[in-house]
């Protein structure tokens, strides 16, 4: 007997949960084949990379047997490098979300085909986050204490609390968009609205959440002045909008020099323009705290004294923040000079200067300061050890090798190279 025409609901629905159920597989083997076939530069990018993990991976190995004694924190400076970058992280997941705001909410056809770019850092980026505060704990086996129902979660009444559902969910919520819009294109079928829209939306008001957390986390300490203020929040959230768009540009020109994906000029403009915008509010906030700061002249201005002029001979992060800066000033006259930002390489080398700028303010400028002097004014000063180095640049490897690996696969399901008929 003949197989009847597809037209009955019933066989079709019979039939297309049968298809799904066989290619779902099928979709993550090729995912994983493309992510791990490549050209010469490719497999060196990917081999470099592995290799400083596995460093970063044997010095966290080591910081486990022997005890935070082996970092450079102490009773005085208990957050160190790995949370300064922590909350430099958070802000680049945050800023992921640039590229969704005019693809979607002003419907932006030219940002469609790489705003997966953006969400895509944002996972890698939360990746990174939780990997942070992990090797912070320097025990991990004590994460059970925050799993609720086991541990004490402390919800609502605990920031830390907020902070863990934020990130996690926004990690799953970013997952979810770049699952299902790449599945959809691996089948050949075009991506329903009602399935993946609604939590686009989602993620523009939880990106904005994530950092906001993070930033009500510091500013909440009564005990650390520098981070008392109420304009905290938004100079975390203009910092991630200069951070986060500088990164996707570059990785943009680098997706147009290195692979066949279609990145329209247009999709860089928008980024840019968002970027001159957002610098020079953060630039604004910047200079209203040192004057707020610095004007008053109250001893609760010892933090600030201390990270921009040292004090009492203790200076070691003078240099750190001046060339953030300096940075930050560069990084702005070659967006906002008409005749540099339209060449390529001064916007390129704009990314990068306003890229470590924010590193360095929102890391080393912002969290290792709140700390010094002590809660008994004591000046303690803080240098990050060999072994904190190399956990930090094992997790930025690791970051970067998921988020290259997912570009890779990425490249090829849009291509049509990775298909459910290849």
């Amino acid at each position: 007997m003949p197989i009847p025409p597809q037209t009955s609901s019933a066989y079709e629905l019979e039939h297309g949960q049968h298809r799904h159920h066989v290619t779902y597989p099928k979709f993550l083997w090729k995912c994983f084949c493309a992510a791990t076939d490549g050209g010469p530069l490719f497999y060196a990018w990917m081999i470099f990379l592995t290799v400083v993990t596995l460093v970063g991976l044997s010095a966290w190995s080591h910081q486990v047997t022997e005890g935070m004694a082996v970092t450079g924190m102490s009773d005085h400076v208990s957050w160190g490098l790995y949370i300064a970058n922590f909350t430099f992280i958070v802000g680049l997941a945050a800023g992921g979300v640039m590229m969704v705001i005019p693809a979607y909410l002003y419907k932006d056809r030219d940002m469609h085909d790489v705003v997966i770019v953006g969400e895509l850092l944002a996972i890698a980026s939360i990746i990174m986050c939780l990997l942070f505060v992990t090797v912070d704990m320097g025990h991990p086996e004590r994460f059970w204490h925050l799993i609720p129902g086991i541990g004490r979660f402390n919800f609502p009444l605990s920031m830390l609390t907020w902070d863990v559902i934020v990130l996690n969910g926004y990690l799953l919520i970013n997952l979810h968009i770049c699952g299902y819009l790449l599945y959809t294109r691996f089948q050949g079928r075009t991506p329903k609205a009602k399935f993946y829209l609604p939590v686009v939306f989602l993620s523009i008001f939880w990106a904005i959440s994530i950092h906001t957390v993070t930033a009500f986390l510091y500013c909440g300490l009564g005990g650390r002045p520098l981070w008392n203020s109420a304009l905290l929040a938004p100079r975390f959230l203009a910092s991630a909008f200069v951070s986060g768009p500088a990164f996707i540009i570059l990785t943009l020109y680098i997706l147009r020099r290195l692979t066949d994906l279609p990145i329209s000029e247009k999709a860089i403009k928008t980024l840019l323009q968002i970027l001159r915008v957002t610098i020079l509010i953060n630039l604004l906030m910047i200079a209203s705290e040192m004057f707020t700061e610095f004007y008053s002249g109250t001893a609760h201005t010892a933090s600030a004294r201390y990270l921009y002029f040292g004090l009492h001979g203790k200076n070691a992060l003078v240099p750190w923040i001046w060339s953030a800066v300096a940075m930050n000033i560069i990084g702005a006259f070659l967006l906002l000079s008409p005749g540099l930002s339209k060449k390529p390489r001064w916007i390129q080398l704009a990314c990068v200067l306003v890229f470590f700028a924010i590193w360095i303010e929102k890391g080393m400028g912002l969290i290792i300061p709140g700390f010094i002097p002590s809660t008994l004014h004591e000046i303690v000063e803080y240098a990050p050890s060999i072994t904190e180095w190399k956990i930090t640049l094992g997790i930025w490897a690791f970051g970067l090798l998921a988020y290259s690996a997912a570009l890779k696969t990425t490249v090829q399901v849009l291509r049509g190279r990775v298909s459910v008929n290849t």
